[in-house]
């Protein structure tokens, strides 16, 4: 396949709590494009709707059947351009996108980035911990002996590392933490970044 023939897929990231963090070429992205892949539609109606952008949006997600990348694939391939954006945030980062993005270069399909706004590297950039090295490890385990073996099997980790949990697992996922990484290892959290109530301790 030519991907000079081809669309673009554009991977556009969106604000993750004040829309002011919009970056103006993700809005003209978003105005340009034939359809918007969405995360969740409903949501993301909100974001485009404050910003005047009036396209068609479709569901996407990784747990989507095949027909629906197929037909976002069969899209690119005709020439269409297509925005895919998340909840929250650059997609792809603990959100979907991965399989969209994979099939598109196996098509030799261009996919760009719009970058703008990410949880993870906002937290670190404020948390005062060394930042030359970091990794990042999405969401632990929901269930506590499996979180406890994930946080084991990091333990001699030298980096900093990042995580996302929910706010119901928070103290639960702390004390798993001070009892295998010690109570010495300094953390940082971050919550409602760039909202009313954003908190870091």
């Amino acid at each position: 396949m030519n991907s000079l023939q081809s669309g673009t897929l554009y991977i556009v990231a969106t604000p993750i709590g004040n829309l002011a963090d919009m970056v103006p070429r993700a809005i003209a992205t978003l105005n340009e494009v034939s359809v918007i892949a969405c995360e969740d539609t409903r949501h993301s109606k909100k974001l485009l709707d404050h910003f005047n952008i009036d396209k068609p949006c479709v569901a996407y997600h990784d747990h989507t059947d095949k027909r629906s990348s197929g037909n976002l694939i069969k899209r690119l391939a005709a020439g269409e351009d297509i925005a895919l954006i998340s909840d929250a945030g650059t997609p792809l980062i603990s959100d979907p996108g991965y399989r969209l993005v994979a099939e598109a270069r196996a098509q030799g399909i261009s996919v760009i980035p719009i970058p703008g706004a990410s949880a993870v590297i906002a937290a670190l950039s404020v948390a005062g911990l060394p930042t030359d090295k970091f990794k990042f490890i999405g969401f632990l385990p929901a269930k506590n002996s499996q979180r406890l073996s994930a946080l084991k099997d990091l333990k001699t980790t030298t980096e900093t590392l990042v995580c996302y949990e929910a706010p119901h697992r928070i103290a639960d996922t702390l004390v798993d933490m001070v009892a295998v990484l010690g109570p010495e290892r300094p953390a940082f959290m971050a919550r409602e970044i760039s909202k009313t109530f954003e908190t870091y301790l």
